[in-house]
C-alpha cells in the first residue's frame, strides 16, 4: 500500500487538542475568582448602604407607617391608641381653625414663593456679568440663606418690625405710618413673606449656574437681529433656564408649605398669641404642632400631617404634568 502523505497542517491539527485540554482547567479557576471578587464587591456595597437603609427604615418609613395608623385613632401620647376610623378627617374638615391654617399657608406659598424666585432671578441677572467685587456681592447676597429659618433670625425680624422700630420709623419718613407690623393682623403675613424673600440666596446661586450655561452666541445673534433686552430675556434667557426655574419652583413650594420656625417666633408662641393676633399667622405646621403636643391629640395631628403630604404631592404632580408646556430641555430640541 502507498503510505498516506500528511501535511504539516494535519500534524498541527492532531496536536491542537492536547494544549486546549491543558488550558481548559486553567479557565475555570479564573472565572471562579472573578465571581468571588464580584460577590465581595457586592457585599461591600450593601455593607456601605446598611446605615442608610437602617436610617430610612427606622427614621422615615417606620414613623410614616406609625403615623398613618395613628391618623385613624384617638391617641394622647399616654394611653393606648383607640381606633376611630375616619373621625379625625371628618372633624378636620369641620374645624374652622384648620381651614384658617390652610388659608394662611396657601397665601404664604402663593405670595412668598413667586416673589422670592423673582428677586433671586433679578439679582442673578445682575451678578452673572463679570464686574469688580463680584465675589463679595455674591457672598453678601447668599449670606442670609446660611442663617436659615432659625429662632434667632425670627427674634431679630420681630424686633425690627415692631412699633417704633427701624422699619416703622423709616416708613414714617415717607408719610406712611403703619404703627408697627407686629401685632397688626393685616401686616403679620407680609412680615413673614418679607423674611422669606430676604433669604433668596439659595435659588439665586442655582439661577447663576443656569445663566452661565446659556451660550453667548445666542445673545450676539439676537442683538444683530435688533432684539432688545426684554425680547432677549423672553425669547432666550427664560427658555434656556426653564429647567432651573422648574427645579427652584418645586423646591421652594415644598419648603414654603413646611414653614414653621419663623412663623412661630414672629407670630408668638405664648397663650393667646399663638399663631399671631386673630390667627393671622396660623400656618399649617404650627397648628399641627399645637394639636399634637399642646392639646395631646396625636391622632388628629397625624391625620393633619398626612393631609399636608397629600397636598404637597398633588402640587408636585401638577407641576410635573404641566412642565411640558413651559420647560424646555436640550433633548427636546434634537
Amino acid at each position: 500500500m502507498t503510505p498516506t502523505k500528511t501535511s504539516a497542517a494535519d500534524d498541527l491539527g492532531r496536536k491542537d487538542p492536547a494544549p486546549r485540554e491543558a488550558r481548559a482547567p486553567k479557565a475555570a479557576p479564573a472565572a471562579a475568582l472573578a465571581r468571588r471578587r464580584g460577590r465581595r464587591e457586592t457585599l461591600a456595597g450593601y455593607l456601605f448602604l446598611t446605615p442608610w437603609c437602617v436610617g430610612i427604615l427606622l427614621l422615615t418609613l417606620g414613623p410614616m407607617l406609625v403615623s398613618l395608623y395613628l391618623a385613624f385613632t384617638d391617641y394622647n401620647l399616654f394611653d393606648s391608641p383607640t381606633w376611630v376610623g375616619l373621625k379625625n378627617f371628618r372633624e378636620m374638615f369641620q374645624d374652622d381653625r384648620w381651614w384658617t391654617s390652610v388659608d394662611v399657608t396657601l397665601k404664604y406659598v402663593l405670595i412668598g414663593t413667586p416673589l422670592k424666585l423673582l428677586v433671586a432671578l433679578g439679582v442673578a441677572l445682575l451678578l452673572v456679568k463679570p464686574r469688580k467685587g463680584q465675589g463679595f456681592y455674591r457672598s453678601a447676597f447668599y449670606a442670609p440663606s446660611l442663617i436659615g429659618a432659625s429662632v434667632s433670625i425670627g427674634i431679630v425680624w420681630r424686633s425690627v418690625f415692631q412699633d417704633d422700630a427701624i422699619v416703622d420709623k423709616s416708613m414714617s419718613l415717607f408719610g406712611w405710618d403703619v404703627g408697627g407690623w407686629i401685632g397688626d393682623p393685616d401686616w403679620m403675613l407680609p412680615t413673614l413673606v418679607t423674611l422669606t424673600v430676604w433669604q433668596f440666596g439659595a435659588p439665586m446661586v442655582i439661577f447663576l449656574a443656569g445663566l452661565k450655561q446659556v451660550p453667548r452666541e445666542l445673545y450676539e445673534a439676537a442683538e444683530m437681529d435688533g432684539a432688545g433686552r426684554w425680547r432677549r430675556f423672553r425669547s432666550i434667557t427664560l427658555p434656556m433656564i426653564s429647567p432651573v426655574l422648574f427645579f427652584n419652583l418645586l423646591l421652594e413650594l415644598i419648603h414654603s408649605f413646611q414653614v414653621f420656625t419663623s412663623a412661630v417666633v414672629i407670630g408668638g408662641t405664648g397663650g393667646s398669641g399663638a399663631g399671631g393676633p386673630a390667627d393671622s399667622l396660623l400656618v399649617y405646621t404650627w397648628y399641627l404642632y399645637e394639636q399634637g403636643f399642646r392639646n395631646l391629640r396625636m391622632g388628629y395631628a397625624s391625620a393633619m400631617a398626612w393631609m399636608l403630604m397629600l397636598g404637597i404631592g398633588l402640587v408636585t404632580v401638577v407641576l410635573f404634568k404641566t412642565q411640558r408646556g413651559w420647560v424646555h430641555y436640550e433633548e427636546d430640541a434634537r
